[in-house]
């Protein structure tokens, strides 16, 4: 199918075709990837993942039959199905979206930020809070656990806001542990990230969580967002901050 995030307005070859696990020759997938780049053929790989519960009630709500079910496989029997079939697949992509708590709008939207709007001779890096108890997100290459910082929803009068507000930025900004979390964290991916380069990784998505996905873990991705937006390091990455947990994300 045509690209839909592509601007009506302008003329090129740009495409994006969908394929599932309904397509014939997928075990040929890998030969038909090498075959495209001995062409010079730009061709971007995205994977949508979920976690098994929400694929397993989008089915049951949306009452279609999932394509691997048979009268010997239940509903979650093909959904492990696809995942074992699709797995060579998932290893190849050059993206790899969580789509578990994604609206269609919101995937749309994220897709265009990742890919349309990226310059391809950049990385793109995607901050993104979340909360533990929410499960963590399946599509980070890398995960740092916050919750041993101090926590705001022990007080009061800052349990109702989130990391995005200025009395809670406040608080942690004052912590010693949270700037050295900050440190540890930016150093290591300033440390790293040029290797990823290196070897011609495009995207890589950094998680930050803590328990509820609401303070700490938004307070540094924020940072982290900025850190890598507005440092020395500006115009080398392309950068988006997201909230997995917040209601209406920046």
């Amino acid at each position: 199918m045509h690209n839909a995030l592509r601007d009506p307005a302008q003329k090129d070859d740009a495409v994006a075709v969908c394929i599932d696990a309904r397509g014939r020759e997928l075990e040929r997938f890998p030969e038909i990837l090498l075959s495209l780049d001995r062409m010079d053929v730009d061709c971007q790989l995205v994977f949508l993942d979920a976690l098994s519960p929400t694929l397993v009630k989008r089915f049951s709500e949306t009452r279609r039959r999932h394509p691997l079910t048979s009268a010997d496989r239940d509903l979650r029997q093909a959904i492990d199905a696809e995942s074992a079939l699709l797995e060579s697949i998932a290893d190849l992509a050059d993206l790899t979206v969580d789509t578990t708590r994604l609206e269609a709008a919101e995937l749309t939207g994220l897709i265009r930020d990742r890919l349309a709007a990226n310059d391809a001779n950049r990385l793109s890096l995607l901050f993104r809070s979340f909360g533990f108890k929410h499960g963590v997100p399946v599509d980070a290459d890398y995960v740092f656990d916050v919750r041993c910082l101090p926590n705001p929803h022990w007080v009061d009068e800052l349990r109702p806001l989130t990391g995005l507000d200025s009395a809670v930025k406040d608080y942690l900004g004052q912590q010693p542990l949270v700037q050295k979390m900050f440190d540890d964290i930016s150093g290591f991916l300033e440390d790293w990230l040029p290797h990823f380069e290196e070897n011609n990784r495009m995207y890589m998505t950094i998680a930050v969580g803590c328990t509820g996905g609401q303070h700490r873990s938004v307070y540094l991705s924020e940072r982290l967002g900025s850190q890598f937006s507005d440092h020395h390091l500006k115009d080398r990455w392309n950068v988006l901050v997201r909230h997995r947990e917040l209601a209406h994300n920046p």
